[in-house]
């Protein structure tokens, strides 16, 4: 698969390390998106901002059922939709009628975005807010200094009241052309909120990898100088000069095919265990991190059968990387792992550079030793935040990492080795 963002040449960005949040961030690797609002009401996936209030009414919306489902299935972030295209806000925002206070749901008193917010503090996951520059139902939107103006006052609403954000999202979708006061945006976020990752518009700290599949590249190396602004465009972003070299990708995909909304009778839609598995080997096993929507229906619950497929996920991920085998970490173009016994059967491997350190390793070969002899099972290129090697099972006294190729002396934080009993890749 070629890689669908611009990756600077890595003879050229030996220098480009990470920030400490951009690595704290980079260690979740399961963030859980929601997307709610207006559309789930409507059957759609793009309104156009001329639906009524009155049809937004969750009679049993709970957001700790969102959250918790997350945390159960080992997510470590949330991403909310706190305003999508069609402009309905699920806040009481004072910048617009349309939004939760003019709906029926708890008589204009409810607040979809505080409940997250609490309900993420609660449960110790990090909270992030997607909101749209695109909106549809603005009539402010025809003019783009009064649009600025407008949108800068919704997005400080956010940055201020919610709490510590770990993440802003930024959707390029419908805004093909248009330039947004991006260098004011980005003040208020350094102001407010200075921890939290920006993600792909502006000056981002994380970038799109280019897909809705969830599917990074191999190699996917951390460092770009611009990426795809949305699936409708192939055009790339003009990001603010400044912008980090380092800007690791983010992986988004729905658990239902094509569909980031829900919709009635349409769990057939829904990604097979095996699928989501590859999806995992793809993005955090590139290095990456993985985005899973998971929508919540018009009751305002996560329905049962993507709750069931959340966790069947999270089960088999733990099932898989849960205990290693053996484990060790070092300096230099040659580690090797004792395993526990003379004749150990393994069939993954984890590595992970120091990024701390940037990205070091241009080149490297997995080798096990086996019936006297070393046997290469699986060599690469990038290893950056983490890469997970799946080979046929071998039983093997020791393993060896061998970086022939390397920009300086390899950190490596993590070799370890698992027996999974199956691979999907």
């Amino acid at each position: 698969m070629m890689e669908s963002i611009s990756s600077k040449n890595k003879s050229e960005e030996q220098a480009a390390l990470p920030s400490r949040e951009q690595m704290e961030w980079q260690d979740l690797e399961l963030g859980m998106f929601c997307h709610f609002g207006m559309n789930t009401f409507c059957d759609q996936e793009w309104g156009e901002g001329s639906d009524s209030p009155t049809l937004f009414n969750p009679l049993h919306l709970d957001a700790r059922q969102w959250v918790s489902a997350a945390k159960e299935a080992g997510f470590r972030y949330f991403i909310l939709t706190a305003k999508h295209h069609d402009g309905f806000c699920l806040w009481p925002t004072a910048t617009s009628t349309y939004s939760v206070a003019y709906s029926p749901w708890k008589e204009g008193r409810g607040d979809v975005v505080r409940e997250c917010a609490e309900a993420c503090r609660e449960l110790g996951l990090g909270f992030g807010i997607y909101l749209s520059p695109w909106d549809r139902h603005e009539p402010c939107y025809a003019d783009p200094q009064a649009y600025d103006d407008f949108y800068c006052l919704q997005l400080q609403e956010l940055l201020t009241g919610y709490g510590p954000l770990t993440e802003i999202w930024f959707d390029g979708a419908g805004s093909e052309g248009r330039n947004y006061d991006w260098r004011r945006i980005m003040d208020l976020i350094k102001q407010y909120q200075p921890s939290a990752m920006v993600f792909n518009m502006g000056a981002p700290t994380i970038r799109w990898v280019g897909n809705e599949d969830g599917l990074a590249p191999y190699p996917c190396w951390n460092t770009a100088d611009s990426a795809r602004g949305s699936m409708f465009s192939e055009a790339s972003l003009n990001w603010l000069p400044g912008t980090p070299s380092w800007v690791p990708a983010e992986c988004d995909v729905p658990i239902r095919k094509d569909r980031w909304f829900w919709h009635p009778q349409e769990e057939h839609l829904l990604l097979s265990l095996e699928q989501l598995m590859d999806i995992y080997y793809r993005s955090v096993g590139h290095g990456a991190t993985l985005l899973l929507n998971v929508a919540p229906d018009n009751r305002g619950l996560l329905p049962e059968a993507d709750v069931q497929r959340l966790l069947e996920f999270g089960k088999e991920i733990g099932r898989r990387f849960g205990k290693a085998l053996a484990v060790t970490a070092g300096t230099g173009d040659l580690i090797e792992l004792e395993l526990p016994a003379a004749a150990t059967v393994i069939d993954h491997a984890e590595i992970m550079e120091d990024i701390a350190y940037g990205e070091r390793v241009s080149e490297y070969v997995l080798e096990a030793f086996s019936d006297g002899a070393w046997l290469e099972l699986k060599r690469g290129s990038a290893i950056g935040h983490k890469k997970i090697d799946a080979f046929p099972p071998v039983c093997a006294e020791k393993i060896r990492l061998r970086v022939p190729v390397a920009a300086a002396s390899p950190k490596i934080r993590r070799l370890a080795v698992y027996h999974c009993g199956e691979s999907l890749e």
